[in-house]
């Protein structure tokens, strides 16, 4: 039997990481315990709201951030506050599949578009490495805007 797993990220700004990662993946940030957001509605409004109703101090309130597929298909993505900055190279990534299907030109190509549109976003190229096959079809190197690096495949 198969597990259900979620990938949780150590940040120094868990807002502000979970919105880069939300728009990258074209996730949704879900809405608090027990609330009904109407269509529209901005989930993050929400979690203030919901936080500051529950008492949670002001300071506090981006301790933790969440993404979730609204397709059902991807692991949950949890963002938690840590103190301390990132100083070594990720020992787990993320491998964005920017190109399903493309080869070749076409692939590389497509994995650049998207590389242009993750920089607009904040994110960092880091390299492109050619095609080889059999072994590689091609890949970007990126880091999001906390460090952790990440490849558009």
């Amino acid at each position: 039997m198969s597990r259900e797993i979620q990938v949780t990220f150590d940040a120094r700004d868990p807002r502000a990481l979970s919105s880069f990662w939300r728009d990258a993946l074209g996730y949704v940030h879900p809405a608090p315990p027990g609330v009904d957001l109407a269509e529209g509605a901005d989930p993050l409004a929400a979690w203030d709201d919901f936080l500051a109703r529950n008492g949670v101090p002001e300071e506090q309130r981006n301790s933790a951030s969440a993404l979730e597929d609204p397709d059902e298909r991807g692991p949950r993505l949890f963002f938690q506050q840590v103190p301390e900055d990132k100083v070594a190279k990720n020992r787990v990534h993320l491998d964005v599949r920017a190109a399903p299907g493309l080869q070749a030109e076409e692939r590389m190509a497509a994995l650049e578009a998207e590389c242009d549109r993750l920089l607009a976003l904040g994110a960092t190229r880091v390299r492109r490495d050619e095609p080889a096959p059999p072994m590689s079809a091609g890949f970007i190197v990126m880091t999001d805007p906390e460090g952790n690096e990440f490849c558009l495949d």
